[in-house]
């Protein structure tokens, strides 16, 4: 589950070395309470609420928090061009920088499910939400996602220009 937890906390805060901190203190806190789980098929949504705790703890602890630069991510692809690593580079870095646009809890919300292919239900327990709030927050960060990287794209695009002889 280390591995799991990781990405979705680096989802979260963009922060390699916040994220391994945060995924540490989630583990350590699981293993002190472990008694309290009850049901063993919830042990996956458990963790997560512990993993959200934890953000939500660290987000109280420093209101001011930057989001950083990503880390890169390498491609391994045994035909990848120079060409294609670069074009989904720079697809991967817009999507990330999207999707750190978004507000925490759309955030939040979009990588359980997205990413972590939570259940609805599941995410309402580990964010300690109701399911409609789920369903509205996941529509919401999917239109703005779309919107953000749809912005993105068009501003990208260069007109090109004929020159006159």
């Amino acid at each position: 589950m280390r591995p799991r937890l990781y990405r979705l906390a680096y989802a979260w805060c963009h922060d390699g070395h916040l994220a391994d901190d945060l995924t540490q203190e989630a583990l350590a806190r699981a293993i002190d309470r472990a008694g309290q789980l009850k049901d063993e098929a919830a042990f996956e949504g458990w963790l997560f609420a512990i993993l959200n705790n934890c953000w939500r703890d660290h987000l109280r602890r420093c209101k001011d928090c930057v989001d950083v630069d990503d880390i890169d991510e390498a491609v391994l692809a045994h035909d990848a061009t120079p060409e294609r690593l670069y074009a989904s580079r720079q697809t991967g870095n817009r999507v990330r920088d999207a999707i750190a646009r978004l507000p925490v809890g759309q955030r939040q919300v979009l990588t359980l499910v997205d990413l972590e292919e939570c259940s609805y239900a599941e995410v309402a327990t580990i964010l300690a939400i109701p399911v409609g709030t789920v369903m509205s927050r996941l529509a919401r960060a999917r239109r703005a996602l779309r919107d953000l990287l749809q912005a993105t794209a068009s501003a990208r695009v260069v007109p090109l220009t004929r020159r006159s002889k």
